[in-house]
């Protein structure tokens, strides 16, 4: 079965119904067929609900999370081992750390990363990321 991580980004281009939001939508509706897995950080999960409270205040953040939760979409604990690869990742790539999280959970379960972040291209070919644009 193929797997796949959203980053938060992925989730933002689909609430926001932004270039790339189809092919999103496409993923969650395989999932969701149990064709295929979608997982997701907690950490990602809650830098969505952090930009959103940001920018548009509690009401619509929160709604935006009531909006994903029936979604097909599995949200994984920050454990100590995730975020020590996660900070290792950090360290040698120079991403951000929430980001990190994301390239750790796609690195522990041989998923393709899918994301419209390019600083993901610092970690070079290292596993399969489906951009959302370029």
């Amino acid at each position: 079965m193929k797997i796949y991580v959203l980053d938060a980004s992925a989730l933002i281009v689909f609430l926001r119904d932004q270039p790339g939001a189809p092919r999103v939508g496409d993923l969650l509706r395989e999932a969701m067929r149990g064709r295929a897995r979608v997982l997701m950080s907690a950490v990602n999960y809650g830098e969505v609900y952090g930009l959103i409270l940001r920018q548009n205040g509690q009401e619509r953040a929160w709604a935006a999370i009531q909006a994903v939760s029936p979604l097909s979409i599995e949200v994984l604990e920050a454990t100590p081992q995730r975020a020590c690869q996660a900070a290792d990742l950090k360290s040698k790539h120079k991403l951000y750390y929430a980001d990190s999280f994301a390239a750790a959970l796609a690195i522990e379960h041989r998923a393709t990363l899918v994301t419209s972040d390019s600083d993901f291209r610092k970690l070079g070919h290292g596993f399969p990321v489906a951009w959302l644009k370029t």
